[in-house]
């Protein structure tokens, strides 16, 4: 450390040495970056400020129902991409910047140095914007000012309307192409059902459904085939037996003789008694009134059977055949025939559905599977179809919403103007810089001028520099005359200093002066 302190020691008093070359060169510098500040000419700056009003009515009233484009993104992006060199290039024209133009070069300096001095900034988050443009004429920057005003508002929304026309055709184009695919689903669906029409019910039954009905109808039908068979035998029984039952027999032989018409109520009443017993007591009115009903078929039935007994007894040589219960009987066996027949062909009609029912189900899996199929693909394209209209009228209304002009709103806050003072440079901070300017400059020029002639001060550094032995120094003791020489050279350097700090000091003084008097 205290070779350090020793060495930094040598080069101040070695650069101590040449302080009037180093001085001259601060004044030198000094005056030469004064008259450089002096002469810089002023800018004037003209700006403006322009309201992006993005808060319309319509936007909430349209929601849901058009596009809502991101107006505040699309005005930042066109912030940030409206300095662009057909933009710049429009300005020129529109503020008479091209009339002393000569050749295209001094066409492409301009049109650099604009796109370099243009500013558009943001002020805040309230969508405010701020348009500044700097020049030596205030009247030339408040018509650039005013034309990049014109060209913000002007190209706001500029190719949305162009934009929304590109899709809507798109649009139309993919609905024609889904209404084909439609009308073919729609056609090979309808095919299919006309194909295999078994598969539909009336009543919307799936086949297992179906054929659980007809194995149910087919087994009533059976059912009631055998008891029109076993009625129909009965009276054939009665019919062609041996011993004819209309003739009048013993007493006691009552019971045995069958009235097919009196038997079948009996026999129908008694079952319904049967049923109301498993429900009601003996006194109640429904199983009092079966009863009463069972008593008088059967004292209809004596009565019957008494009248046959009557008739045979009073025409004892005719014959059965002439007897009217025989032909009564021969009538009801025509008719239980033609019920056998009936049935008969009802079984026969059920059992061939049973068999198309039973086939179809083998076959039903593979037909469902094809159904769904065809079915998934007019779902899909169908709902496709309904989304595309609904995206075509949601883009005539956002074009007709872009029609009105009322999504965004420019509104300009503060117009165009040039400041009546010059903006720039700004002399009262470049006077100081200059003056530190000059003082580094002239202290460096004397460190230089000790390096290229440098100066010993002590034996120790001369034999390292040398390299070769020191046998003794000899001092040197000042006279009279000698510090009389040093003090004024002294007191020249502090005056030449003190003289490039007052002259600074007095330019800043005056600008100051003339600034306060010109505002």
């Amino acid at each position: 450390m205290e070779e350090i302190l020793r060495q930094a020691l040598v080069i101040l008093r070695a650069t101590w040495q040449h302080r009037r070359l180093g001085m001259l060169v601060a004044w030198v510098v000094g005056a030469i970056a004064a008259g450089v500040i002096l002469r810089i000419p002023d800018k004037y700056e003209a700006s403006a400020r322009i309201f992006v009003d993005t808060q319309s009515i319509l936007k909430p009233l349209m929601s849901g129902l058009a596009v809502q484009p991101n107006v505040e993104q699309q005005v930042m992006m066109l912030s940030r991409t409206l300095i662009s060199r057909p933009n710049v290039e429009k300005l020129i024209r529109m503020a008479d910047l091209d009339l002393n133009l000569n050749g295209k070069a001094e066409r492409e300096a301009l049109t650099e140095r604009l796109t370099k001095t243009l500013t558009i900034s943001s002020v805040g988050r309230d969508n405010l914007y701020t348009i500044a443009y700097r020049d030596s004429d205030p009247g030339k920057a408040q018509r650039v000012v005013q034309a990049l005003v014109s060209i913000f508002v002007e190209s706001s929304l500029g190719d949305k309307r162009q934009d929304s026309d590109s899709a809507r055709k798109f649009i139309d184009e993919q609905i024609r192409n889904y209404e084909k695919k439609l009308q073919d689903a729609e056609g090979r669906l309808k095919e299919f059902k006309l194909r295999n029409v078994d598969l539909y019910t009336a009543d919307g039954k799936n086949s297992t459904e179906h054929l659980s009905e007809l194995t149910n109808m087919l087994n009533s039908s059976r059912l009631a085939l055998r008891e029109a068979e076993n009625s129909r035998d009965a009276m054939r029984r009665q019919i062609v037996g041996e011993e004819p039952v209309l003739l009048p027999e013993a007493p006691g032989a009552d019971s045995g003789v069958s009235l097919p018409e009196i038997d079948g109520r009996i026999d129908t009443q008694k079952r319904n008694l049967d049923n109301l017993l498993q429900r009601y007591t003996d006194q109640h009115p429904d199983v009092v009134g079966a009863r009463r009903l069972i008593k008088d078929l059967e004292d209809q039935k004596r009565q019957e059977l008494i009248a046959r007994k009557k008739f045979a007894a009073a025409n004892p040589g005719s014959s059965v055949s002439n007897n009217p219960v025989y032909q009564q009987l021969k009538v009801s066996l025509a008719e239980s025939e033609a019920n056998v027949a009936s049935l008969r062909a009802r079984v026969s009609e059920y059992e061939s559905r049973y068999r198309r029912a039973v086939d179809l189900l083998k076959t039903q899996p593979q037909l469902e599977a094809e159904y769904t199929q065809l079915n998934r693909d007019y779902d899909i394209h169908k709902k496709n179809y309904e989304q595309l209209v609904t995206r075509r009228e949601s883009a005539e209304l956002s074009g007709d919403l872009e029609s009105a002009g009322s999504v965004a709103d420019f509104r300009l806050i503060d117009p165009p103007r040039a400041s009546p003072n010059p903006v720039a440079p700004n002399r009262l901070i470049l006077l100081p810089t200059g003056l530190v300017l000059a003082l580094v400059t002239g202290l460096f020029a004397a460190f230089i001028a000790s390096q290229i002639r440098p100066v010993f001060f002590d034996g120790k550094t001369l034999r390292d520099v040398t390299g070769l032995p020191l046998l003794g120094t000899v001092s040197l003791i000042p006279n009279e005359a000698r510090r009389t020489k040093e003090r004024t050279s002294l007191h020249r350097f502090l005056l030449a200093t003190a003289g490039l700090v007052i002259a600074y000091g007095a330019g800043i003084a005056m600008l100051t002066f003339l600034s306060q008097r010109a505002a």
